[in-house]
């Protein structure tokens, strides 16, 4: 059994973006990586899409909701420039197949702070927008394996 943690799709330009930048939007080729994002995640049939926030990282698994039925539920934990401990709480409570969406300093620090615990990476890690970890859990419930998978299409 497997969970997934997806990095946002490429959003607009942080540097030329002139408002909050929780407000900041996928771009044209962000919004094809979350619809190419949604075709790969929803053969596994999640349960529950947790998002940061960030509306780059909602509108990442919008497409995903769109083909499970299913909304993004927001979840604070995942926000950037926050602590990865309650990442890797949030990692633990919730069911497989749940596909969970952060950003590119949480995602690097909570793998690292796995990997510590006993997690195997058993690919070679992939920091890019749109990249996919599959976090495979042992027979006890603890995260053991992880792979991750590039962006799709040119990243």
């Amino acid at each position: 059994m497997a969970i997934y943690l997806v990095r946002h799709a490429k959003a607009g330009e942080r540097r030329i973006w002139d408002g909050d930048d929780r407000d900041r939007p996928l771009s044209g080729k962000g919004q094809d990586q979350a619809s190419a994002l949604a075709a790969r995640l929803h053969p596994y049939d999640p349960p529950l899409l947790l998002s940061s926030p960030y509306l780059r990282c909602v509108q990442t698994l919008e497409p995903l909701a769109e083909l499970c039925g299913i909304p993004v539920t927001v979840e604070s934990r995942l926000t950037e420039d926050e602590p990865f401990e309650p990442v890797l709480e949030l990692l633990g409570e919730v069911p497989d197949h749940t596909v969970l969406c952060s950003h590119g300093d949480i995602i690097p620090a909570t793998i690292v702070a796995l990997e510590r615990r006993g997690l195997e990476v058993l690919s070679t890690p992939d920091w890019r927008k749109a990249s996919v970890w599959g976090l495979k859990r042992s027979k006890s419930g603890r995260l053991s394996k992880a792979k991750c998978w590039p962006p799709p299409g040119k990243g």
